[in-house]
């Protein structure tokens, strides 16, 4: 099925006789309906909540980036065991694709000085809105609070509506449901009981890109909560990122947290653990750092003396005075490994409804190259609620984009 052409005008196109019904109003179910709507079919949507692309807009209020501007191999790599799967659909609508195609719309977009990309005017309000009068041009129809619960036993789809119940068929069923977090935005994950009723296997969701929850001290909440912890390296097992994060009242979370978060998760379910090691001068070498430390600090405190002699700011001084034992701290070879390798043992992962998105949903196994349940021909499940996950970045909305049956 091809992709949508990103500067030929949009008119109805000639009708193939088909019909289609998109199941939720997000990303990956207005990009399915585009696609269909463009081969010719007539496309119903129906969306539970009262408008469409609400996780979007949440998404867009600090500047919606819409993909990322590295290499295309590089970008490949961010879908983790799931890059097999997406590859050749990323292939085909990629970073690339993905501007051209809001440039169709009438959003240009630009790369920000960390290789993202967002929309010049930064919100999602503009570009939704030029979407759903694209998908009108196209002829598609949208009705809202349509809710999903199922199919029943002639098997047409049917909604809860304010109206009462109606139900529906078409020659294909695109279910776009989301994931498991944000419910208030529409992603409630009860169709997942719906799905494995009908015997179709589906992961537990886990939280991705999400924050993590440490016993910090009442002092270091009311002196650091909501500062930014800049220019570290954060390693968990084997994976290391660079960037920087954010301490909460409850423990950390932001970009970088959010990088190695599935990483970190994962440790801590097989384990019960989980254990970051926080980098505090990742471009000076442990010698470096001893040699600095081992000057006389004087009549300097030592905060004094780690901003004099590493240009530590602040919160980075109260984060190491938070783990860090005493003894430690006056011993400027010990205190320069703690700087270097600063162990923060969490909790566990923030509550799943606050995740930026969610891993775990529709198995793998259950559908085809093209998304299509193998024991449902006709059906296809696309977005998050397929059982992948991708870091914050643009890498979420490009896996969303590019699924599609072809």
């Amino acid at each position: 099925m091809p992709s949508p052409t990103p500067n030929a005008p949009h008119t109805r196109p000639a009708p193939n006789g088909k019909t289609a019904m998109v199941i939720g109003a997000g990303p990956a179910g207005l990009m399915a309906a585009e696609r269909l709507a463009g081969d010719g079919y007539a496309v119903t949507i129906y969306e539970g909540m009262p408008s469409a692309g609400r996780k979007l807009l949440m998404a867009g209020k600090s500047g919606l980036n819409i993909t990322h501007s590295e290499d295309l191999e590089t970008f490949l790599t961010r879908y983790g065991t799931s890059r097999a799967r997406l590859e050749p659909h990323l292939r085909k609508f990629g970073p690339d694709q993905i501007r051209a195609w809001c440039a169709g719309l009438g959003v240009e977009t630009f790369v920000g000085s960390s290789g993202r990309v967002f929309p010049t005017a930064m919100k999602a309000s503009p570009l939704l809105r030029a979407w759903l009068r694209r998908l009108d041009d196209l002829g598609c129809t949208i009705h809202y609070r349509h809710y999903w619960t199922g199919w029943n036993d002639a098997d047409q789809a049917v909604f809860k509506t304010p109206d009462g119940e109606v139900t529906a068929t078409a020659d294909i069923t695109i279910l776009a449901l989301g994931g498991g977090s944000w419910k208030r935005l529409g992603s409630d994950g009860k169709w997942m009981e719906i799905l494995l009723n009908a015997g179709i296997k589906c992961n537990p969701f886990k939280p991705a890109n999400c924050g993590f929850e440490l016993d910090w001290t009442d002092h270091l909440i009311d002196k650091c909560a909501g500062s930014p912890v800049k220019a570290v390296t954060l390693t968990c097992g084997d994976q290391t990122v660079r960037g920087e994060f954010v301490i909460s009242k409850t423990g950390i979370e932001g970009s970088a947290v959010y990088t190695i978060s599935a990483t970190l998760r994962d440790q801590w379910l097989e384990t019960g653990v989980g254990t970051l090691t926080l980098d505090l001068c990742p471009d000076r070498t442990l010698d470096d750092v001893t040699n600095r430390l081992s000057k006389p600090r004087g009549k300097n405190s030592i905060g004094n003396h780690l901003r004099k002699t590493l240009g530590l700011d602040a919160t980075k001084t109260a984060l190491i005075f938070e783990v860090t034992p005493r003894e430690t701290l006056n011993d400027p070879t010990a205190l320069a490994t703690a700087i270097k390798n600063l162990t923060l043992k969490i909790k566990k992962p923030r509550p799943l409804d606050e995740a930026i998105s969610t891993a775990g949903g529709v198995a793998w196994e259950e559908l085809d190259e093209n998304f299509q349940l193998i024991k449902r021909p006709g059906t296809y499940c696309l977005g998050e609620m397929v059982d992948w996950e991708a870091p914050t970045g643009g890498y979420l909305l490009s896996g969303c984009f590019a699924q599609m049956p072809r």
